[in-house]
């Protein structure tokens, strides 16, 4: 196993240990060391009053790629602040989320990541946002 293969198998298993990444359907689709990209499926369950994906999936989403993108360097982070922006309503049959480190130290991780639709074949950039991640023991 390449050591490219080994690290998507252990970020998709911190994935796969996160209910609430179940529950979404998210899919841990590629990573490299500092990026990471997820795909989720639209379901009715992730909208909001409008048929929009929420926007708190959407923060979600980029929390977590985030998160991802930080972990293939240091390991085990947490959130300490994550700023999403809503570029406009995210509709589509799917969802992509790719994130990067900016920056990445011992005490702080500063990420960014892209959010887009895929509606009727057309991707679109829906939000964007960044966190600021801290590295935890394991």
């Amino acid at each position: 196993m390449s050591d490219h293969d080994e690290l998507l198998a252990r970020i998709q298993g911190v994935s796969r240990l996160a209910e609430f990444n179940q529950w979404l359907g998210l899919e841990v689709t590629a990573v490299a060391p500092g990026e990471a990209e997820l795909v989720l499926q639209w379901k009715k369950e992730l909208g909001q009053y409008s048929g929009f994906l929420h926007a708190g999936i959407q923060g979600a989403l980029i929390d977590t790629a985030c998160g991802f993108a930080a972990a293939t360097l240091s390991g085990h982070v947490l959130a300490s602040q994550f700023t999403v922006r809503c570029l406009r309503p995210a509709v589509g049959q799917s969802f992509r989320v790719v994130a990067r480190v900016v920056k990445p130290g011992r005490q702080q991780i500063f990420t960014a990541a892209e959010l887009y639709a895929t509606d009727n074949g057309e991707e679109k950039l829906v939000a964007s946002g960044d966190t600021l991640l801290v590295p935890v023991a394991s």
